[in-house]
């Protein structure tokens, strides 16, 4: 499996008992199964709930769906 593949992975279980849509920041943090601990790694790459919410702009919201919130991630991340 690829970094982006595995983050994508990690990603998509820490929301896997969120209620969809989110509509903000704070709704994904909270969505997180580990909270603001939350860490998806991967090999030397490491991803933090805290950069996915930086990289996140306004307009990305609502996310549906824990994959349409995964593939706006790796995709800002540049992985």
């Amino acid at each position: 499996m690829s970094i982006k593949e595995e983050i994508r992975s990690q990603f998509i279980e820490a929301l896997s008992g969120a209620k969809f849509p989110i509509h903000t920041p704070e709704e994904l943090l909270n969505a997180m199964s580990a909270g603001s601990d939350t860490c998806f790694k991967a090999d030397d790459v490491a991803v933090t709930v805290e950069l996915a919410e930086y990289l996140l702009e306004y307009e990305d919201y609502p996310f549906v769906s824990a994959e349409q919130a995964a593939d706006t991630i790796v995709e800002r991340a540049g992985l």
